[in-house]
């Protein structure tokens, strides 16, 4: 175990404590208190680590990622999906607003008039909601104008992100590369979204400098 937390960079109180939750499987007995551990361990560990500190996932919701993992023959499309389902964050706004639910109506109407295939209870409807309902809230809701564009951006991104994680043929990686995509990927785009406001920034406002 010791060797296996050095590979790892995992703890061995962490590694015993994944072992106890049935996050990781056991390894083959080579004595009294020695077992065997190989590099699928290190590769389970690596994902438990992925979905833990980078997705920010409760041990429940890890324990559920990693069945999906673990079931045999289980569609692309499934195994992301159950990824993102324990990606997605509960909304904080009051949901009987009316002002909230009027942002949700619009945001499915988003999703409808892009044709996409998304289930009309997704968490991620709430979360979007959540944003428009702030805009409005706080007078910028000229700001919604680029509903659209977004939309239109954020189609393409998730297009590609999708067709490279699915190309991965280990059910581990699939998963690891959806929750690293999804959580640093966000941070990414985020920070190149920035640089590129900076840019637009000095051509739309300050051209000559």
């Amino acid at each position: 175990m010791a060797e296996l937390s050095s590979r790892s960079g995992t703890s061995v109180a962490s590694i015993k404590y994944y072992l106890r939750e049935g996050l990781l499987a056991a390894g083959t007995a080579t004595g009294r208190n020695q077992a065997e551990y190989d590099e699928a361990h290190v590769k389970r560990l690596h994902l438990i680590r992925a979905l833990l500190d980078v997705g920010g996932l409760s041990i429940a919701a890890v324990r559920d990622v990693l069945s999906a993992v673990d079931t045999p023959n289980l569609d692309v499309n499934s195994l992301m999906g159950s990824a993102h389902r324990h990606l997605d964050r509960s909304a904080r706004t009051d949901r009987s607003d009316p002002r909230w639910q009027a942002a949700r109506a619009e945001m499915l109407a988003l999703v409808q008039r892009r044709g996409w295939y998304v289930a009309d209870d997704s968490p991620s409807l709430d979360a979007a909601a959540d944003a428009v309902t702030a805009m409005h809230v706080l007078d910028q809701s000229d700001l919604l104008a680029l509903l659209d564009p977004y939309a239109q951006a954020a189609e393409a991104i998730a297009a590609t992100e999708i067709s490279v994680v699915a190309r991965r043929r280990e059910p581990a990686r699939i998963v690891e590369g959806t929750v690293v995509g999804t959580i640093i990927g966000e941070a990414l785009l985020n920070a190149i979204r920035r640089l590129a406001e900076q840019d637009a920034s000095v051509r739309q406002l300050n051209p000559k400098s």
